[in-house]
C-alpha cells in the first residue's frame, strides 16, 4: 500500500496533474460544443491512463490496483476533477463493487476492465426509482441456465458506449430490501437490452445519460454478480467512494472557478482599481475560499473514516456530499458574478461551471437524501 504522504505518491498525483492539464483540458471546449466524445478518443485517452499507470487508481490490490487509502485516492481525485466530467472518466475510478466478482468472473472480465480495454456502468434508477432502491420495480426470474430480466431504467451513465451493465432487479418481492434484489452483469451487445435512448440535459456536455428497457433479457448464471439476493450489499460496497468521487467532482470544479475568477480580480480595473481592491469583490472571495477549505476538511475527514472501517464513515461521507455538492453551487454562482457579463458568455467555462455544477446536488443520493440520512444520526445519539 502506498503511503499518503511518500514520494511515490507525490510523483503519482503529478503524473495525474499532468495528463489532465496538459492532454484533457484542451479537450474540453470541442468536448462541449458537440455535446459528445468520440468513442475512439475516449479509449485512446484510457490507454493513456494505463500507458502512465494512473487508470484504475482507486482499485484495492486483489482487483489489481495500488491498494491506495481513500485519502490518498482524494488527492488524485482533486487533480482528476479539475476537468470536465466525460473527460476525468478516462481516468477509469472503477466500481468497488467489482470485489464481488467470482474467481471465474475475475479471469474472464478483470483483466480488460482494469487496463480500460473495455467499460462498465451501473444501472440503478428507473422511472419510478431514484435514491429509493425499495421502488425498483425491474424483475429477475429464475429460469434454466440463468434469469430473465424485465424492465426500466434511466439516466444511466454511458449505458450507449459501455461494454457491460451492472443491472440491480427484484428477485424475491417478499424480502427485506437487504434480500430483495440481485446485481446482474449484462453485456450492452445482449439482444433484451433494448430501446436506448440519449437524454439531453443543461450541463454535463458529452457525458451521455441514456434511458433503456429489458426484455425477455437472459442472463446466464455465470453472470449474476455476488450471490442472489445480496444486491443490496453489493451495490452498498460502493456507495461511500462514488459519493466521494461526487464530492470531489464539486470541490474540483468550484477550486478551478475560484482561481479564475481570483486571477481575473487582480487583472480587471473598474471605477479606477483593480476589482480585488473592492470591498465587495473581497468578500466573495473570502466566502468562497473558506467554502472550498471547509469542503476539502469535510471530505479528507470522511476518507480518514473510512480507511479506518469506522462505523461513522457513511454519515461523515452523506455530510462531505451534500455539503460539497450545495458549495460548488454557491462558489461558482458568486465566481460568476466577479466576472460580471463575461462570466455568462459561453467564451469562458464558467457559465459551463454554473450549469455542471447543478447536477451534483441530485447524483449518488440528493442533498435530500443526505439531510434525511444526517438528520437520523443525529437524533439517534
Amino acid at each position: 500500500m502506498i503511503d499518503i504522504a511518500s514520494h511515490e505518491m507525490t510523483m503519482l498525483r503529478q503524473t495525474v496533474r499532468g495528463f489532465v492539464r496538459n492532454r484533457l483540458e484542451p479537450l474540453e471546449q470541442q468536448i462541449e460544443t458537440d455535446d459528445n466524445v468520440p468513442p475512439d478518443l475516449l479509449a485512446k485517452l484510457r490507454s493513456e491512463a494505463s500507458e502512465l499507470g494512473i487508470y484504475g487508481f482507486n482499485l484495492p490490490p486483489e482487483l489489481g490496483g495500488y491498494g491506495l487509502p481513500v485519502a490518498a485516492q482524494v488527492g488524485i481525485l482533486e487533480e482528476v476533477t479539475h476537468t470536465s466530467v466525460p473527460l476525468s472518466e478516462v481516468v477509469g475510478f472503477l466500481p468497488l463493487s467489482l470485489v464481488h466478482l467470482n474467481e471465474e468472473q475475475r479471469g474472464r472480465i478483470l483483466p480488460d476492465l482494469v487496463s480500460g480495454c473495455v467499460t462498465m456502468t451501473y444501472a440503478l434508477t428507473e422511472p419510478d426509482a431514484g435514491s429509493d432502491l425499495g421502488a425498483i420495480r425491474t424483475k429477475a426470474v429464475k429460469v434454466e441456465g440463468g434469469w430473465r430480466l424485465e424492465g426500466a431504467k434511466q439516466f444511466i451513465s454511458n449505458v450507449e458506449t459501455c461494454d457491460y451493465v451492472i443491472v440491480l432487479a427484484v428477485t424475491d418481492a417478499s424480502a427485506s430490501l437487504k434480500g430483495r434484489l440481485t446485481t446482474f452483469i449484462v453485456k450492452r451487445t445482449n439482444p433484451g437490452l433494448v430501446g436506448m435512448t440519449r437524454y439531453k440535459k443543461m450541463g454535463w456536455h458529452g457525458y451521455h445519460l441514456n434511458g433503456f428497457s429489458l426484455e425477455n433479457c437472459f442472463v446466464p448464471d455465470a453472470d449474476v454478480l455476488g450471490r442472489p439476493g445480496d444486491g443490496f450489499l453489493v451495490m452498498m460496497a460502493s456507495i461511500n467512494h462514488d459519493r466521494i468521487l461526487s464530492a470531489c467532482r464539486s470541490l474540483g470544479l468550484a477550486q478551478r472557478a475560484h482561481d479564475m475568477s481570483v486571477a481575473y480580480a487582480k487583472e480587471r480595473r473598474a471605477f479606477g482599481s483593480q476589482l480585488a481592491g473592492h470591498q465587495a469583490i473581497q468578500f466573495m472571495i473570502a466566502d468562497n475560499d473558506v467554502e472550498i477549505e471547509a469542503t476539502r476538511a469535510l471530505i479528507y475527514r470522511a476518507a480518514a473514516l473510512c480507511d479506518q472501517e469506522d462505523p461513522t464513515s457513511r454519515i461523515a461521507v452523506s455530510r462531505a456530499k451534500l455539503y460539497a455538492s450545495e458549495m460548488g453551487c454557491r462558489v461558482v454562482d458568486r465566481s460568476l458574478q466577479i466576472f460580471g457579463g463575461m462570466g455568462y458568455m459561453c467564451e469562458l467555462p464558467i457559465e459551463r461551471f454554473y450549469r455542471d455544477a447543478r447536477a451534483f446536488r441530485l447524483g449518488e443520493g440528493t442533498s435530500e437524501m443526505q439531510r434525511i440520512q444526517i438528520a437520523r444520526q443525529a437524533l439517534s445519539n
